[in-house]
Protein backbone atom coordinates (compact mmCIF):
# COMPACT_ATOMS: atom_id res chain seq x y z
CA UNK A 1 0.00 0.00 0.00
CA UNK A 2 1.09 3.19 -0.40
CA UNK A 3 1.57 6.14 1.61
CA UNK A 4 1.12 9.80 1.53
CA UNK A 5 4.65 11.65 1.76
CA UNK A 6 4.80 14.06 5.00
CA UNK A 7 3.36 17.34 3.66
CA UNK A 8 1.10 16.09 1.10
CA UNK A 9 -2.20 15.77 3.30
CA UNK A 10 -4.17 19.12 2.35
CA UNK A 11 -5.20 20.86 5.76
CA UNK A 12 -8.76 21.90 6.31
CA UNK A 13 -9.64 25.43 5.49
CA UNK A 14 -6.54 25.72 3.22
CA UNK A 15 -7.45 28.02 0.10
CA UNK A 16 -6.78 26.72 -2.81
CA UNK A 17 -6.30 29.13 -5.71
CA UNK A 18 -8.15 27.71 -8.95
CA UNK A 19 -9.07 24.50 -8.40
CA UNK A 20 -12.28 23.60 -9.73
CA UNK A 21 -13.72 20.63 -8.67
CA UNK A 22 -14.47 18.06 -11.47
CA UNK A 23 -18.63 18.25 -10.12
CA UNK A 24 -18.50 21.75 -9.71
CA UNK A 25 -19.90 22.96 -13.24
CA UNK A 26 -21.00 20.85 -16.04
CA UNK A 27 -19.05 22.68 -18.80
CA UNK A 28 -16.92 24.98 -19.40
CA UNK A 29 -19.78 27.89 -20.91
CA UNK A 30 -21.50 27.54 -17.63
CA UNK A 31 -18.78 27.95 -15.51
CA UNK A 32 -17.95 31.18 -17.32
CA UNK A 33 -21.44 32.56 -16.68
CA UNK A 34 -21.23 31.41 -13.19
CA UNK A 35 -17.74 32.88 -12.39
CA UNK A 36 -19.09 36.28 -14.47
CA UNK A 37 -21.90 36.26 -11.62
CA UNK A 38 -20.08 35.40 -9.19
CA UNK A 39 -17.70 38.71 -9.82
CA UNK A 40 -20.37 40.97 -10.40
CA UNK A 41 -22.65 40.06 -7.21
CA UNK A 42 -19.26 40.22 -4.65
CA UNK A 43 -18.48 43.38 -6.62
CA UNK A 44 -21.76 44.65 -5.32
CA UNK A 45 -21.17 43.57 -2.09
CA UNK A 46 -17.99 45.06 -2.12
CA UNK A 47 -19.51 48.33 -3.40
CA UNK A 48 -22.42 49.16 -0.90
CA UNK A 49 -20.19 47.86 1.69
CA UNK A 50 -22.30 44.86 2.82
CA UNK A 51 -18.85 43.27 2.75
CA UNK A 52 -17.42 45.87 5.18
CA UNK A 53 -13.68 46.84 4.62
CA UNK A 54 -11.54 45.04 7.19
CA UNK A 55 -13.72 41.92 7.38
CA UNK A 56 -12.54 38.79 7.88
CA UNK A 57 -14.12 35.54 6.42
CA UNK A 58 -13.86 32.37 4.87
CA UNK A 59 -14.99 31.22 1.55
CA UNK A 60 -17.60 29.21 2.50
CA UNK A 61 -19.03 31.95 4.19
CA UNK A 62 -18.81 34.23 1.04
CA UNK A 63 -20.40 31.10 -0.41
CA UNK A 64 -22.78 31.46 1.18
CA UNK A 65 -23.39 35.20 0.79
CA UNK A 66 -23.50 34.64 -2.72
CA UNK A 67 -25.29 31.86 -2.87
CA UNK A 68 -22.91 30.37 -5.84
CA UNK A 69 -20.71 27.24 -5.58
CA UNK A 70 -16.82 26.84 -5.13
CA UNK A 71 -15.56 27.48 -8.40
CA UNK A 72 -17.28 30.54 -9.06
CA UNK A 73 -16.40 31.98 -5.92
CA UNK A 74 -12.75 30.63 -5.98
CA UNK A 75 -12.01 32.42 -9.22
CA UNK A 76 -14.51 35.49 -8.02
CA UNK A 77 -11.61 35.99 -5.00
CA UNK A 78 -9.10 35.26 -7.24
CA UNK A 79 -9.27 38.22 -9.99
CA UNK A 80 -10.06 40.72 -6.45
CA UNK A 81 -7.12 39.68 -4.78
CA UNK A 82 -4.75 40.36 -8.06
CA UNK A 83 -7.06 43.64 -7.91
CA UNK A 84 -5.92 44.34 -4.49
CA UNK A 85 -9.55 44.27 -3.32
CA UNK A 86 -9.65 41.03 -1.29
CA UNK A 87 -6.36 39.52 0.59
CA UNK A 88 -6.42 36.01 1.00
CA UNK A 89 -4.08 34.68 3.94
CA UNK A 90 -3.74 30.96 3.46
CA UNK A 91 -5.26 28.63 6.29
CA UNK A 92 -6.62 31.80 7.25
CA UNK A 93 -8.90 32.81 5.02
CA UNK A 94 -9.41 35.84 3.37
CA UNK A 95 -10.07 39.74 4.46
CA UNK A 96 -11.83 42.57 2.55
CA UNK A 97 -9.06 44.82 2.01
CA UNK A 98 -9.46 48.06 4.20
CA UNK A 99 -9.44 51.08 2.46
CA UNK A 100 -6.71 53.40 2.30
CA UNK A 101 -7.47 57.21 1.66
CA UNK A 102 -4.06 57.73 0.86
CA UNK A 103 -3.72 55.37 -2.01
CA UNK A 104 -7.26 55.57 -3.45
CA UNK A 105 -6.35 59.11 -4.01
CA UNK A 106 -2.71 58.87 -5.48
CA UNK A 107 -4.54 56.05 -7.42
CA UNK A 108 -7.21 58.27 -8.93
CA UNK A 109 -4.38 60.11 -11.33
CA UNK A 110 -3.67 56.96 -12.84
CA UNK A 111 -7.50 56.32 -13.38
CA UNK A 112 -7.05 60.15 -15.08
CA UNK A 113 -4.55 58.80 -17.38
CA UNK A 114 -5.96 55.96 -18.77
CA UNK A 115 -9.53 57.18 -18.90
CA UNK A 116 -8.28 59.70 -21.00
CA UNK A 117 -6.93 57.37 -23.38
CA UNK A 118 -10.21 55.08 -23.45
CA UNK A 119 -12.57 57.48 -23.62
CA UNK A 120 -10.84 59.23 -26.61
CA UNK A 121 -10.18 55.68 -28.29
CA UNK A 122 -13.88 55.15 -27.71
CA UNK A 123 -14.89 58.38 -29.23
CA UNK A 124 -13.29 57.27 -32.06
CA UNK A 125 -14.17 53.63 -32.93
CA UNK A 126 -17.52 53.64 -31.08
CA UNK A 127 -19.93 51.99 -33.61
CA UNK A 128 -23.63 53.03 -33.96
CA UNK A 129 -24.77 50.25 -31.76
CA UNK A 130 -22.14 51.67 -28.99
CA UNK A 131 -23.14 55.02 -29.81
CA UNK A 132 -26.80 54.78 -29.68
CA UNK A 133 -26.49 52.78 -26.21
CA UNK A 134 -24.55 55.76 -24.95
CA UNK A 135 -27.57 57.87 -26.21
CA UNK A 136 -30.17 55.75 -24.44
CA UNK A 137 -28.49 55.91 -21.11
CA UNK A 138 -28.28 59.22 -21.46
CA UNK A 139 -32.03 60.11 -22.02
CA UNK A 140 -32.24 57.48 -18.86
CA UNK A 141 -30.20 59.49 -16.99
CA UNK A 142 -31.45 62.77 -17.92
CA UNK A 143 -34.87 61.12 -17.04
CA UNK A 144 -34.40 60.15 -14.01
CA UNK A 145 -32.00 62.64 -12.43
CA UNK A 146 -34.06 63.62 -9.92
CA UNK A 147 -34.85 60.60 -8.55
CA UNK A 148 -32.47 58.54 -8.99
CA UNK A 149 -31.41 56.01 -6.06
CA UNK A 150 -27.45 55.43 -5.63
CA UNK A 151 -27.80 51.71 -6.16
CA UNK A 152 -29.74 52.75 -9.59
CA UNK A 153 -26.94 54.91 -10.34
CA UNK A 154 -24.55 52.42 -9.64
CA UNK A 155 -25.81 50.07 -11.62
CA UNK A 156 -26.21 52.29 -14.43
CA UNK A 157 -22.35 53.75 -14.33
CA UNK A 158 -21.16 49.86 -14.16
CA UNK A 159 -23.03 49.60 -18.20
CA UNK A 160 -21.57 53.35 -18.92
CA UNK A 161 -17.70 51.48 -18.13
CA UNK A 162 -18.29 48.60 -19.95
CA UNK A 163 -20.02 50.33 -22.70
CA UNK A 164 -17.30 52.79 -22.94
CA UNK A 165 -14.46 50.28 -22.46
CA UNK A 166 -15.97 48.09 -25.59
CA UNK A 167 -16.00 50.97 -27.82
CA UNK A 168 -12.71 51.51 -27.27
CA UNK A 169 -11.90 47.70 -28.01
CA UNK A 170 -8.72 47.85 -26.10
CA UNK A 171 -8.64 44.78 -23.63
CA UNK A 172 -5.66 45.58 -21.65
CA UNK A 173 -7.20 49.04 -20.80
CA UNK A 174 -10.27 46.81 -19.86
CA UNK A 175 -8.20 44.49 -17.75
CA UNK A 176 -6.51 47.97 -15.91
CA UNK A 177 -8.97 50.03 -15.41
CA UNK A 178 -11.90 47.22 -13.99
CA UNK A 179 -10.43 47.24 -10.72
CA UNK A 180 -10.13 51.17 -10.35
CA UNK A 181 -13.76 51.00 -11.15
CA UNK A 182 -14.58 49.20 -8.54
CA UNK A 183 -12.75 51.22 -5.81
CA UNK A 184 -14.18 54.78 -7.11
CA UNK A 185 -17.46 53.39 -7.19
CA UNK A 186 -17.21 52.80 -3.69
CA UNK A 187 -15.95 55.78 -2.98
CA UNK A 188 -18.61 57.28 -4.33
CA UNK A 189 -21.23 55.38 -2.34
CA UNK A 190 -19.11 55.81 0.55
CA UNK A 191 -19.21 59.48 0.05
CA UNK A 192 -23.45 60.15 -0.45
CA UNK A 193 -24.48 57.17 2.11
CA UNK A 194 -22.85 58.30 5.15
CA UNK A 195 -21.34 61.78 4.75
CA UNK A 196 -23.82 64.52 6.07
CA UNK A 197 -25.40 66.26 3.59
CA UNK A 198 -23.75 64.28 0.86
CA UNK A 199 -26.87 62.39 -0.60
CA UNK A 200 -27.53 64.26 -3.39
CA UNK A 201 -26.56 63.02 -6.59
CA UNK A 202 -27.14 65.57 -8.78
CA UNK A 203 -23.01 66.38 -9.42
CA UNK A 204 -22.11 62.87 -10.27
CA UNK A 205 -25.16 62.08 -12.87
CA UNK A 206 -24.16 65.81 -14.69
CA UNK A 207 -20.43 64.67 -14.83
CA UNK A 208 -21.26 61.23 -16.60
CA UNK A 209 -24.27 62.90 -19.15
CA UNK A 210 -21.09 65.08 -20.00
CA UNK A 211 -19.20 62.37 -20.47
CA UNK A 212 -21.41 60.09 -22.67
CA UNK A 213 -22.95 63.06 -24.83
CA UNK A 214 -19.58 64.07 -26.08
CA UNK A 215 -18.53 60.33 -26.58
CA UNK A 216 -21.14 59.12 -28.19
CA UNK A 217 -20.90 62.11 -30.57
CA UNK A 218 -17.54 61.96 -31.18
CA UNK A 219 -15.46 65.12 -29.59
CA UNK A 220 -13.42 63.03 -28.48
CA UNK A 221 -11.25 65.99 -26.94
CA UNK A 222 -14.30 67.22 -25.33
CA UNK A 223 -14.50 64.01 -23.90
CA UNK A 224 -11.43 63.84 -22.44
CA UNK A 225 -11.84 67.33 -21.15
CA UNK A 226 -15.49 65.70 -19.48
CA UNK A 227 -13.53 63.26 -17.96
CA UNK A 228 -11.24 65.13 -16.45
CA UNK A 229 -13.68 67.19 -14.72
CA UNK A 230 -15.51 63.93 -13.64
CA UNK A 231 -11.90 62.89 -12.01
CA UNK A 232 -11.58 66.29 -10.30
CA UNK A 233 -15.43 65.85 -8.78
CA UNK A 234 -14.32 62.91 -7.10
CA UNK A 235 -11.36 63.87 -5.95
CA UNK A 236 -12.98 66.63 -4.21
CA UNK A 237 -15.07 63.77 -2.49
CA UNK A 238 -11.72 62.59 -0.60
CA UNK A 239 -11.04 66.56 1.08
CA UNK A 240 -14.13 65.84 3.43
CA UNK A 241 -13.84 62.20 3.66
CA UNK A 242 -10.44 62.62 4.85
CA UNK A 243 -11.42 64.29 7.91
CA UNK A 244 -14.97 63.62 8.76
CA UNK A 245 -15.69 59.68 8.06
CA UNK A 246 -15.55 57.47 10.73
CA UNK A 247 -12.50 55.80 10.34
CA UNK A 248 -14.39 52.17 11.25
CA UNK A 249 -16.36 52.49 7.95
CA UNK A 250 -13.15 51.99 6.35
CA UNK A 251 -11.57 49.28 8.35
CA UNK A 252 -14.11 47.40 10.19
CA UNK A 253 -11.49 45.97 12.92
CA UNK A 254 -10.97 49.28 13.82
CA UNK A 255 -13.68 49.78 17.38
CA UNK A 256 -16.09 53.15 16.32
CA UNK A 257 -16.11 55.77 18.93
CA UNK A 258 -19.58 55.55 21.20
Amino acid sequence: MRTKEPGMAKRKGTLELVRPDASDAPNRRNRINFFELAYQRIEDLLVNCELKPGRSLTVQELQTITGFGRTPVHNAVNRFAADTLIVIRPRHGLQIAPIDLARERMLLGLRRDIERTVVKLAAERASLSHRNQMLHIERVLKEKRDTLSLAEFNALDRRIDALILAAAGEPFLEHTLRPLHTLYRRIGFIHHHYMPGQSDLGGTVDHHLAVLNLTANRHAERAVAAIDALVAFVDTMFDAMETGIDPSLLDCSIEPLV
